[in-house]
């Protein structure tokens, strides 16, 4: 049975998604898939993510991660749980 896919998703993808995604893949890639993307994408990953993942991970997030549109990630098993983007409003 294969794991089930989990998408990370924010406008830009180059923040917080890149963030979910990358410690999903750290902490839970024998549970789950995890996979970012945005409605738009940025030329580069934001270098405070990088910075803080490779403080406190040791995480090169620039060797690994890149900005997505939605299309380019396979469809989510479980569903789309918006990453909380400064452009969001509850």
């Amino acid at each position: 049975m294969s794991k089930p896919k989990i998408a990370f998703i924010c406008v830009h993808n180059s923040c917080r998604s890149q963030i979910a995604e990358t410690l999903g893949k750290h902490l839970a890639s024998d549970v789950f898939e995890s996979y970012s993307a945005g409605t738009e994408t940025k030329p580069q990953i934001n270098q405070d993510a990088v910075r803080i993942m490779k403080e406190l991970y040791g995480i090169d997030m620039e060797k690994t991660q890149y900005s997505k549109l939605i299309s380019d990630i396979p469809a989510p098993d479980i569903g789309k749980h918006p990453a909380p983007c400064r452009n969001n409003r509850v």
